[in-house]
């Protein structure tokens, strides 16, 4: 193995730092909140023993994939843009019940901060879909105060995603409905969120999962959210995630998704993707797409 495919392996198993890069004259910056270890097999369900006996650079000591948690941090002409807020300042234990293992969070702002900027510098806070990895902060407060960090902010949500709302309150997230609903602003496919930011919906993880489109610099980004959890479904667009809402649907997207990020001047994000967030879609000796993780 070379140095760099060493390297890169060792990315695709290990939680994130702050990642930044430019598109033109934008800025866009991971900053992390912190990680969940998922169990392979239980996360995604169609492979085998056999798949991940052949893959161990997705697998950290333990056997878990590692999905970082996080947020994106998109800044234009001195406008601050968040995609997503992390879990929260929380941890809870694996749980047997759910393919999901140990996860933490508390760590975005502090990660904010190393990035030079300040909650209030966020004018608004565009969510993929309302899980709780990626709704951190939303009621918790910022440590000494009493309100949450982006409360002065509008909470972007996709129109079906937020219409399904009430199914979050039977599920036990009435505190983060309540917490969201005064703040909400839905946001329809297509729409302009932030200079050079467009929404798109691409249900199939939820029922109105949305993704970022990013453009400056004449590149584009694509923040996929949950559309793809590990790089290894690059490669496998079939495997969909336990938790998966619609997993035909969503074998459906990434199939074009991986297409998609394979074209010229186009960058993927993957939130959950260990510490190899920023990458574009290449083709390896067999011919199989392949996440390339960009270079720091």
């Amino acid at each position: 193995m070379s140095t760099i495919a060493a390297d890169h392996a060792e990315r695709l198993r290990r939680p994130a730092g702050i990642r930044s890069l430019r598109l033109g004259d934008t800025r866009v910056t991971y900053l992390p909140d912190g990680a969940v270890l998922l169990p392979p097999r239980g996360w995604l369900p169609d492979t085998t023993e056999e798949v991940w006996a052949a893959h161990p650079e997705y697998l950290d000591a333990t056997g878990h994939l590692v999905a970082s948690i996080g947020g994106l941090l998109v800044e234009y002409g001195g406008r601050a843009l968040l995609i997503d807020s992390g879990f929260g300042p929380r941890s809870l234990p694996a749980d047997p019940q759910t393919p999901r293992g140990p996860i933490h969070g508390g760590a975005l702002l502090d990660s904010l901060a190393r990035a030079g900027r300040r909650p209030e510098d966020v004018e608004a806070v565009a969510f993929t879909h309302l899980h709780p990895d990626h709704l951190g902060w939303v009621e918790d407060p910022s440590p000494g105060t009493d309100r949450p960090p982006f409360a002065h902010a509008a909470h972007l949500v996709s129109e079906p995603e937020w219409a399904g709302h009430a199914g979050l309150t039977a599920g036990g997230m009435a505190g983060t409905v309540a917490a969201l609903a005064p703040r909400v602003r839905t946001v329809a496919d297509g729409e302009e969120v932030f200079p050079g930011v467009r929404v798109r919906i691409t249900a199939g993880h939820t029922a109105g999962h949305a993704e970022y489109v990013i453009t400056g610099g004449g590149q584009r980004l694509i923040a996929f959210g949950d559309s793809l959890h590990s790089p290894i479904q690059v490669g496998h667009p079939e495997w969909s995630a336990a938790v998966d809402h619609d997993p035909a649907r969503s074998a459906g997207h990434r199939r074009a998704l991986a297409a998609e990020l394979e074209e010229p001047g186009t960058i993927g994000f993957g939130i959950h993707f260990a510490d190899a967030q920023f990458g574009r879609v290449r083709r390896d000796g067999g011919g199989a797409r392949v996440w390339a993780p960009l270079a720091d």
